[in-house]
């Protein structure tokens, strides 16, 4: 057997073998397997799917292609949060902070910034010091001493997962159903977890357009995850207008931190007490998801939360300080503030369009390889459906250059919608999908 034989069968449409599947994972971690040979597989699998039996073992293989996590302690459920990738989302810097404070352990195993949206790891990044490239023991080491971790994928862990990944982004199959399960699911059996929540983002800030491609990706992954006896639930949320008020790594994070000691917008508070209230259920740490929400708004109103972001920091090696004063985070030298030409309301901002703004002013990548600075970035001073007078700033653009700042706010101002008549923003949770375990 060869990956060239592989390419054959997978371009005429036919099933792989649970063998040839093991074949082919192991050639993404020794290097059989060409670049060019991948590229050619993946386009395969777009153009011609995968059966539910062929992600089942994919995702399995995959899980199991390098170490998986040990450190378990006895009585403590091991959960995490997955979201499929949206516009300024930040909910993972607080959910797993607050959920770790609940009494779970969180380990996190996170992404960079794909195209449009923004990647948790780069976030992290902008902490001075902060370390998302962790070995497999320093991984075991921080969640046995903070109790969660958010880091990367490394050799060690899911290998192949990791050049699936980076070959998805370079080949434009980021958008596959099947390939987004197995690629989700595999780092999370990897944790080896008691339970999991998955975020499925849906909209214009979504790699999901519309919900029934949305739906059928839920459901794939919690069928997905059944079928390999991972206990799983699934929340379809809208991503039609940025999360929250920050798009950009650094000023994600102090957004973030602004949650954690009190603050946070309508759209965020929903994701995270929703998801994190379904955690909570899944986890057996709730008997409904009425308690599990009363749970993280306790030990975020005690600043349990807060404080479970401080160890994680500090055990990650960035510098804990940061926690009570962000002003330590990077800064962008120009700062554009763009003021209302009429008073009226917010009716619409294009998610994909201000994270396409973002990626201009290098906070996000176009390609695996592009750097990404930590500093730039948008701030939607006014949300769908709040009111702006005429002469009022509305949104910053957060830039290094003048000329990138001003290119960013034409972009931005093209994104956001201003009527005379305002509207109510519609439900932020859209559907859930839960398993058969």
């Amino acid at each position: 057997m060869d990956i060239r034989e592989l390419i054959r069968l997978k371009t005429s449409g036919e099933e792989f073998t649970p063998e040839a599947i093991d074949f082919f994972v192991r050639s993404l971690v020794d290097g059989t397997c060409t670049d060019e040979q991948l590229g050619a597989l993946l386009m395969a699998f777009y153009f011609q799917g995968l059966t539910a039996a062929e992600i089942r073992v994919l995702t399995e293989r995959l899980a199991h292609s390098g170490r998986t996590l040990g450190g378990r302690r006895a009585g403590i459920p091991r959960l995490d949060k997955h979201s499929t990738g949206g516009v300024g989302d930040k909910v993972s810097l607080v959910l797993a902070p607050l959920v770790a404070a609940c009494g779970a352990q969180v380990p996190m195993i996170s992404a960079r910034g794909l195209l449009h949206t923004g990647g948790t790891l780069d976030k992290l990044e902008s902490i001075p010091g902060f370390r998302v490239n962790l070995s497999h023991s320093e991984l075991e080491k921080v969640l046995e001493k903070a109790g969660l971790f958010i880091a990367g994928a490394t050799d060690e862990f899911v290998p192949a997962e990791k050049r699936l990944y980076q070959a998805r982004d370079a080949t434009e199959t980021v958008d596959s159903i099947p390939l987004i399960t197995a690629s989700i699911l595999s780092k999370k059996l990897a944790e080896d977890l008691d339970a999991l929540v998955l975020d499925v983002k849906v909209g214009t800030g979504a790699f999901m357009p519309d919900q029934r491609s949305a739906l059928a990706l839920a459901r794939r992954m919690i069928t997905t995850a059944s079928a390999l006896g991972l206990k799983a639930v699934a929340l379809v949320t809208s991503m039609d207008e940025p999360l929250g008020r920050t798009v950009g790594n650094a000023l994600e994070v102090r957004e973030a931190l602004e949650f954690l000691k009190g603050g946070g917008t309508q759209d965020l508070k929903a994701l995270v007490f929703s998801l994190g209230a379904e955690l909570l259920v899944q986890g057996g740490l709730a008997e409904d998801v009425a308690r599990g929400r009363e749970m993280l708004e306790r030990v975020l109103a005690r600043g349990k939360g807060l404080e479970k972001f401080r160890a994680m920091v500090e055990a990650q090696g960035g510098d804990p300080r940061v926690v009570e004063d962000p002003s330590l985070l990077p800064r962008a030298p120009v700062v554009v503030k763009t003021r209302a030409d009429q008073e009226g309301y917010v009716t619409g901002i294009h998610a994909k369009e201000v994270g396409l703004a973002v990626v201009d002013l290098g906070a996000g990548r176009k390609r695996w390889t592009d750097p990404v600075d930590p500093a730039c970035g948008v701030v939607l001073l006014k949300k769908v459906g709040e009111s702006v007078s005429k002469g009022e700033p509305f949104f910053e653009i957060h830039a290094r250059t003048e000329g990138a700042a001003r290119r960013a706010q034409a972009r931005v101002m093209e994104a956001i919608q201003l009527n005379f008549e305002g509207i109510t923003h519609e439900r932020w949770v859209l559907n859930r999908v839960e398993g058969g375990l």
